[in-house]
C-alpha cells in the first residue's frame, strides 16, 4: 500500500505551481507580442503586461492551491 507523505503533497503542488507559472507567462508573452506588433507599433509595454498578467494569475493559482486543505 502507497503511504501518501505531506512532503509529497506539496512538492506536487508546487510542480503544478511551476508549471502553470511557465505556461500562463508564456501565453501572456505570446498574446502581448502579437498585441504589440499588430496594434501599438512593436512597443514594449504590451508584452510586458502580458507576462505580469500572466504571471499574477499564475501566483493567485498557486495561493489557493497551497492554501487549502486539501
Amino acid at each position: 500500500m502507497a503511504q501518501n507523505f505531506a512532503e509529497d503533497q506539496y512538492g506536487k503542488k508546487i510542480d503544478r505551481c511551476l508549471t502553470d507559472t511557465l505556461i500562463k507567462f508564456g501565453g501572456g508573452l505570446a498574446l502581448g507580442t502579437v498585441f504589440s506588433l499588430l496594434f501599438f507599433k512593436r512597443r514594449a509595454w504590451p508584452i510586458i503586461m502580458g507576462s505580469g498578467f500572466g504571471v499574477g494569475v499564475a501566483y493567485t493559482n498557486c495561493e489557493r492551491s497551497l492554501n487549502s486543505s486539501k
